[in-house]
């Protein structure tokens, strides 16, 4: 059985949310279009504030915290990964001479270490995704191939628990694993499909053939994985036998991340916006940020678990 809730619109306005994380009793995410990271605070009592953390002129998408506090942040554009230390940003490194589109989503592991994806676009065609390698960012600005082959590499996920890494194939409509030993990636897998692979990847038609598109990715408490989709409804929430156990509808939104956060991680926030290639985002500000709570999930699941 799975379980269906509703999420609220908290917040509108915005261009293209992307990139949520939650951490410090906060929720950081990137507004595309408008150059900026941001912070939400999200109070029972006061509702939410939303302040400017930084502005990259490149572009922001994925965040990421490091062990010391400070944001990992891609910048699309110029193909760089920076760091805001709360007073400017620097250079981390460049992935320009690795990838040919721009960046895309990243996750930061225990040691630092970043997993930087990107859209791979063919250089030689239109928004044609491309065969494109997932990049290992280390501390000290070392970059080396993590993955090779991966077609819009988007959210990803490190669950040092099960250790493995999963990393949603955008416009292959699927989400592939990794054994994760030692920060290595080994023993690729399809961990879900949630639509038929296209095989040819321009973006406009593959979003037409695909009836899903796996975008953000999410680690819940319960080990399960939020799926966000860029052309559906909500997001889903997928065990590792592969079944749904839960749906958060964002009607007539669709889902592009997602982040588990709050004081008792019993919030699911949403950065949506009308489905992918129906609206464009650098001049309609249609971009809105969700919230629902998982307060009726937890307890199903964990007395399903008794």
């Amino acid at each position: 059985m799975t379980i269906h809730i509703a999420a609220e619109v908290i917040d509108d306005g915005y261009s293209l949310l992307e990139g949520p994380r939650w951490k410090g009793g906060s929720l950081w995410m990137s507004d595309f279009f408008t150059h900026r990271v941001l912070r939400v605070d999200d109070a029972v009592s006061t509702g939410i504030t939303v302040s400017t953390v930084c502005v990259v002129e490149g572009q922001p998408s994925g965040l990421g915290f490091l062990p010391s506090g400070e944001i990992l942040i891609s910048s699309m554009l110029d193909r760089r990964v920076l760091s805001w230390d709360g007073s400017r940003l620097r250079e981390v490194a460049d992935l320009s001479g690795m990838v040919s589109g721009p960046l895309n989503d990243l996750a930061v592991d225990s040691d630092g270490s970043a997993l930087v994806g990107n859209f791979g676009l063919d250089p030689l065609g239109e928004r044609v995704a491309a065969p494109t390698p997932l990049i290992r960012v280390f501390p000290d600005g070392k970059i080396q191939v993590a993955a090779e082959d991966l077609i819009f590499p988007n959210g990803i996920v490190i669950d040092t628990a099960n250790q493995r890494v999963l990393v949603a194939e955008t416009y292959r409509g699927r989400v592939t694993a990794f054994d994760s030993v030692d920060g290595v990636l080994r023993n690729r897998t399809t961990w879900i499909t949630l639509s038929e692979d296209p095989m040819e990847y321009a973006i406009p038609k593959a979003t037409r053939q695909l009836t899903s598109l796996p975008d953000g990715l999410a680690l819940d408490p319960t080990g399960a994985v939020w799926v966000a989709d860029a052309i559906g409804r909500g997001a889903s929430l997928i065990n590792d036998a592969g079944h749904t156990v839960a749906f958060v509808s964002t009607g007539a939104y669709s889902a592009y991340a997602v982040a588990v956060g709050g004081a008792r991680e019993e919030t699911l926030y949403l950065c949506c916006a009308p489905p992918a290639e129906s609206f464009d985002p650098t001049t309609e500000f249609r971009s809105v940020l969700m919230r629902a709570d998982l307060c009726s999930i937890r307890t199903v699941t964990q007395n399903k678990g008794k």
